[in-house]
C-alpha cells in the first residue's frame, strides 16, 4: 500500500467490506484470524490497517515495540492452520503524512475455492465461512444470508472461468435448444 492510498483511507476513516481498522496493538493471531479469513472471501480481498483507534478513527500509529511483533513469516504460520484452502496476505509498515507508522495487512482474495475456517479458535469456528458484506454494516462475520453466499459463489465461478481461459480452455458455444425441431414441429 502506498503512503498516498493510506492517507486517503485515513482521511475518509470508514470501514467497508474491504477495509478494517484496528487499534494500536501488538500482533495477536486471535485478534486477526476472523478478519483475515473474511477478507479472503471478499471479491477483491481487503486491507486491515492497524494503529487507528476503534470508534473515533483517531490516528494512533504503532510503536517500535508493537511493530516488532509483526513478523510476516510467523504471522503466516499462525494463520495457516485456520484456513482451508490457504490465505495469502502481506504485511507492510506505511507512514502517514505526519510520520506515524501503521501496520497494513493486505489480504488477497481466494484463488478458486472460498476459504473455510479449518480449526476452532477464540473467535472462529471450524467449518464456517466468514465474509464481509457490502450491503450491511461492515464486519467480519459468518455467512448467514443467501445473498452473501451467492456473492461468494459467483466470485468463485468468475475466478475459475478466468483461470480456464488463461490456460486456453474455451467452452463450446452454447446453442439455444430448439424444441420445435426436436419434436418435429408437433
Amino acid at each position: 500500500m502506498t503512503p498516498e492510498l493510506l492517507e486517503s483511507l485515513l482521511q475518509g476513516a470508514r470501514e467497508t467490506d474491504a477495509v478494517e481498522f484496528k487499534a494500536a496493538i501488538s500482533w495477536n493471531r486471535d485478534l486477526f484470524v476472523k478478519d483475515i479469513l473474511a477478507m479472503a472471501n471478499v471479491v477483491d480481498g481487503g486491507a486491515i490497517i492497524v494503529g487507528v483507534e476503534d470508534g473515533t478513527f483517531a490516528r494512533q500509529g504503532l510503536s517500535t515495540e508493537q511493530l516488532a511483533t509483526y513478523e510476516p513469516d510467523v504471522m503466516r504460520d499462525q494463520v495457516e492452520p485456520f484456513a482451508d484452502p490457504r490465505v495469502i496476505f502481506t504485511f507492510s509498515v506505511v507512514a502517514d503524512g505526519n510520520g506515524l507508522k501503521f501496520g497494513v495487512l493486505e489480504v488477497a482474495p481466494f484463488d478458486d475455492i472460498p476459504v473455510i475456517c479449518a480449526r476452532d479458535g477464540r473467535d472462529v469456528e471450524a467449518g464456517t465461512v466468514y465474509f464481509r458484506s457490502r450491503s450491511r454494516r461492515p464486519e467480519s462475520a459468518r455467512v448467514k444470508r443467501s445473498a452473501d453466499m451467492r456473492e461468494i459463489i459467483e466470485s468463485a465461478v468468475a475466478r475459475r472461468s478466468r483461470a480456464l481461459r488463461r490456460i486456453g480452455f474455451v467452452p463450446e458455444q452454447q446453442v439455444p435448444y430448439d424444441f420445435d425441431s426436436e419434436l418435429g414441429g408437433l
